[in-house]
């Protein structure tokens, strides 16, 4: 079983590949879409690399669930994620830190959460690598 400096190696070089960015680029808290300019479509590319890289299968909306990103009036009002869909995160991103979301819950802010360290503790999660 990969330790998790393992882990963090091969998440940041399977994000090297998947988004053609420099090694120097990745660190933890470097964002996919802010900081590497990840898109929409990388995000599958990097599924289905993470996927092949770590032999595990990573669900539709497990890694990034889309119920959020698509605007569900339970879940987003005003520009705004409601404390419905903070909880949605919580359960379905329990491996992501929303501290800093959660004090300003602005749906444009949410590619923030997505981050190299917690891709990287997701597939912590998935391997059951202890911290």
């Amino acid at each position: 079983m990969p330790s998790q400096e393992e882990i963090y190696q091969k998440v940041s070089a399977t994000l090297v590949e998947a988004l053609n960015v420099e090694v120097d680029e990745i660190n933890p808290a470097a964002t996919l879409q802010g900081d590497l300019g990840a898109e929409s479509i990388d995000f599958l590319d990097i599924v289905f690399r993470l996927e092949r890289e770590f032999g595990i299968k990573i669900p539709r909306n497990e890694l990034f669930p889309e119920s959020i990103f698509q605007g569900d009036p339970d879940f987003v009002m005003n520009g705004k994620v409601t404390e419905k869909g903070l909880d949605e995160l919580r359960q379905k991103m329990p491996f992501a830190d929303l501290s800093k979301f959660e004090k300003n819950p602005e749906l444009t802010a949410i590619s923030d959460l997505f981050t190299v360290d917690m891709i990287a503790k997701y597939i912590q999660g998935k391997l059951n690598v202890k911290n």
